[in-house]
């Protein structure tokens, strides 16, 4: 069994630390107020952004999952989160001896700039179109120059337990479909983020680089719609052009996971389908 360090350890990390503990690893849960976390994962109050928070790292450490978020979209909270944090962690491990076997770094499809539907997988263009694309692609820069080895993962919108909002907006009849040609989305489950973590930590020999995303790029409106449809709310209306929507149009673009389905992962959850019917059993 594996002493595991969980910096960030928040939405996904709470789940992922579940997840080893079960399996009979030792988890460390580091964040600012550990007081919350799940039994089987043992706090660690401490600050990525505050170095000399980090000067009592758990030692002997196997493997550590980077799961930092900016709490904020801001370009100083996203360095401070992706960056800054990441290089704090690495001068607190070199300072302590530890050389750990791998690292595994949650990133995101924001380092890709394609927005016009275009498929992508690991080998296409990074052209991050604002700040939080770079300051991300930034830290798994800082990964790849690490003094160890590490594996990025780049995942999709991450849904599941209590982030429902979209499925409460349906229920509302607060959604919108937007006009215009298809707006493809990429997404994955809380429960197969932690599950690719995991996986990715077994592997012997990983790439350093793999799309989280689950195994369909899905038309947004098609999402809206089914989803109108599983909880019997009416059909979202078409919005007409140039109207104001509540959520943002993030870039459209599909997603490829064959690298990840190569390596051996199974989902959980292979489709957006499955997973809000997960969500929508807890009777969100």
């Amino acid at each position: 069994m594996h002493r595991c360090l969980i910096a960030g350890c928040g939405y996904v990390g709470a789940a992922l630390g579940e997840l080893l503990s079960s399996r009979g690893h030792t988890v460390f849960g580091l964040r600012r107020l550990a007081l919350r976390l799940p039994p089987g994962i043992e706090p660690l109050d401490a600050d990525l952004a505050v170095p000399a928070s980090l000067a009592r790292l758990p030692g002997a450490l196997d493997f550590i999952f980077y799961l930092a978020s900016p709490g904020g979209a801001e370009d100083a909270l996203y360095r401070s989160a992706y960056v800054d944090g990441q290089r704090h962690l690495y001068e607190a491990l070199a300072r302590q001896g530890q050389r750990p076997r791998r690292l595994l770094f949650a990133s995101s499809t924001a380092v890709y700039g394609q927005h016009g539907g275009e498929w992508v997988d690991e080998s296409s263009p990074t052209e991050p179109v604002d700040f939080r694309g770079r300051r991300l692609l930034e830290g798994e820069r800082l990964l790849a120059g690490a003094p160890f080895p590490g594996v990025a993962v780049r995942f999709g919108g991450i849904y599941g337990p209590r982030r429902s909002s979209l499925v409460a907006e349906v229920r509302a009849g607060r959604a919108v479909i937007r006009p215009g040609p298809p707006h493809y989305t990429n997404r994955i489950h809380r429960d197969d983020c932690a599950g690719v973590l995991r996986h990715l930590m077994q592997l012997e020999a990983p790439e350093p680089v793999y799309l989280g995303v689950d195994c369909e790029p899905a038309d947004e409106a098609a999402v809206l719609r089914w989803l109108a449809g599983a909880i019997g709310a009416a059909e979202p209306r078409v919005a007409v052009a140039g109207e104001r929507h509540g959520r943002e149009r993030h870039a459209s673009k599909r997603c490829r996971n064959d690298r990840l389905l190569a390596s051996g992962y199974r989902f959980l959850h292979p489709t957006f389908r499955e997973g809000y019917r997960a969500v929508l059993a807890e009777r969100v």
